[in-house]
């Protein structure tokens, strides 16, 4: 049989299937032949490029930012959001939009979700949770304190009491200061059996949804007054820090800042969340830009949400002296 009369019924059979609509078992009843040979001729459509896949991304759809970001940091998932200015509250404003339907979307039964709770984007994202039935997730774990002045740390507590309720899930605080006075007095909080009894559960954390901060405290931070002075921010930056995960400091490799500051913070360590199965971050901005492609290299981040200006400047060369201009920002 020539080699023309074999691709025509090859290209029949792809036709029925991908243009038709037909069934592989309806194929091969019509056309006298096994569903087996069905299947191997449409491999071999495949192959011979008889059929072709092509994908036209919709508007505000960018496919090759966020396959440039999966490739550039071995990321294996990276969403990339539509903004119309490079502004951080427009950024934070569609981040959360887009973090809040992947949620909706992939949220599982059951799901024991630890949420750092001192984020903007995060804020955002769960004012756009539709709620979910009862009991779709199983614990909402608050996986960093609170922060700063006792009357606005009632912020971390609502945000996790709403997360458990839109999604069905029991909410388990951590009643507990973000950073204590000492690494002494760290050890009297943690012993508490409240407090012990919500940090054990970070160990059954199976999706953590984090933001990802610059060195220089975000303004959420600095208006619930911010327990970190500027000599100390300055120390952690000349130590090589570029930003943190609820407090858990990084440089620009990834790899952990150890100062006296990580003896004081109570909440869920790097280590810890690199157990976590599926760990999901939101970040977006210019002053976030290098935080972000630190916290990229630690290894433990599975999903990264972003905006389309952040993305373009993550793949291009990370740019010289930045920790040097962050620790003059800090002293001033």
């Amino acid at each position: 049989m020539s080699r023309v009369n074999e691709l025509r019924l090859v290209a029949r059979i792809a036709q029925m299937y991908h243009v038709e609509g037909w069934r592989q078992a309806e194929i091969a009843k019509h056309l006298r032949i096994s569903q087996a040979t069905v299947s191997r001729t449409l491999k071999r459509a495949l192959d011979e490029e008889i059929v072709r896949t092509t994908i036209v991304a919709p508007p505000g759809i960018y496919t090759d930012l966020e396959a440039g970001l999966r490739d550039s940091f071995d990321l294996p998932e990276a969403i990339v959001v539509e903004c119309s200015e490079d502004r951080d509250g427009a950024i934070m404003a569609r981040i959360g939009e887009a973090a809040a339907q992947f949620l909706e979307v992939t949220l599982q039964t059951d799901e024991v979700i630890g949420v750092s709770s001192w984020s903007e984007t995060i804020l955002k994202m769960v004012d756009n949770i539709h709620p979910r039935n009862p009991g779709k997730a199983k614990y909402v774990v608050q996986t960093l304190g609170g922060m700063g002045d006792p009357a606005v740390q009632t912020h971390a507590t609502q945000l996790t009491t709403r997360l458990a309720r839109l999604t069905g899930a029991e909410p388990r605080l951590l009643n507990a200061p973000g950073v204590a006075q000492s690494r002494e007095a760290k050890l009297v909080l943690v012993s508490d059996p409240y407090i012990r009894e919500t940090m054990d559960l970070f160990g059954k954390v199976t999706l953590s949804i984090v933001g990802i901060g610059a060195v220089e405290p975000s303004r959420m931070l600095a208006d619930s007054g911010n327990v970190f002075s500027a000599n100390e921010l300055t120390e952690v930056t000349e130590a090589g820090a570029v930003g943190d995960i609820s407090l858990r400091f990084f440089d620009d490799d990834g790899n952990s800042i150890r100062t006296p500051l990580d003896d004081r913070v109570i909440g869920m360590r790097l280590e810890e969340m690199g157990n976590v199965d599926r760990v999901i971050a939101l970040a977006g901005g210019e002053s976030k830009t290098e935080a972000i492609r630190g916290a990229l290299r630690i290894g433990v981040i599975d999903v990264l949400i972003t905006d389309k200006f952040t993305a373009e400047r993550l793949q291009r060369p990370a740019s010289s002296g930045s920790g040097f201009q962050a620790a003059q920002t800090l002293s001033a």
